[in-house]
């Protein structure tokens, strides 16, 4: 197992995590290499179906992760990020998982695209300039200071789904709109122009926790995905 430094002390001594330390679940502090290898145990064990996240969502996740990491794609193995866009926007649908230790270090909101849908994401695209987000398996890239501020580069991993990443400039970033003070006004979260974008104040520690080299499965239920998809159905990526 590689070793990837996590500044852990941060995530506990924050103020601006949608979660506390005290909500979160225990950390398993002696990483087992085959609790990663039963779904069911970090699942379990992290009460994630109480945060919100289906076992099955979760299992498809691990799927697509192992396959990137036999590939060779994945350099930080050691951590999965998952938004799950069944949610609507008003719910915490990003999950960070520390998989080595078993932790869930980030549970918040993530906006969709401009026209994949109001509160519930329904459309997506791989097309540049739709306005859509795009489903499927990335893989973290480097940081950088753009527009918005400091931000994440993604790598689309799955052709016709997400390959034309980079060309649209979809990246992680922070957004002002991604907050509990705008639902509470709006019903719902603000939109991107297809980016996953978090709370302005969470953005950094999120980047910092995900960046270099570690999985992103942005799900939907679209079935043109779920069959489609050939990092989930067995083929060669």
């Amino acid at each position: 197992m590689k070793t990837v430094s996590f500044i852990f002390v941060v995530f506990f001594a924050s103020t601006t995590l949608s979660v506390s330390a005290n909500d979160l679940p225990t950390k398993i502090n002696k990483p087992n290499s085959s609790i990663i290898n039963n779904n069911a145990v970090i699942y379990d064990s992290l009460n994630l179906q109480q945060y919100g996240l289906s076992k099955k969502v979760f299992d498809l996740a691990l799927k697509g992760w192992q396959k990137l990491k036999s590939a060779g794609r994945v350099i930080n193995e050691n951590i999965i990020s998952i938004v799950d866009f069944s949610q609507p926007s008003n719910k915490k649908r990003l999950y960070i998982i520390d998989l080595a230790n078993a932790q869930l270090l980030f549970n918040t909101y993530v906006a969709h695209g401009k026209r994949s849908g109001k509160d519930v994401a329904t459309r997506f695209s791989n097309r540049p300039r739709s306005l859509e987000s795009s489903v499927g398996f990335y893989v973290t890239a480097d940081p950088y200071i753009g527009s918005n501020g400091y931000s994440l580069r993604l790598n689309g991993m799955e052709y016709g789904f997400n390959n034309n990443a980079s060309r649209r400039e979809i990246v992680l970033h922070g957004a002002d709109y991604v907050s509990e003070e705008y639902i509470s006004a709006n019903g719902c979260l603000g939109r991107s122009w297809g980016c996953p974008a978090v709370p302005a104040e969470q953005s950094r520690d999120i980047i910092d926790s995900i960046k270099n080299g570690s999985c992103l499965f942005i799900y939907s239920p679209q079935v043109k995905y779920l069959k489609g998809s050939k990092v989930l159905n067995g083929k060669s990526v």
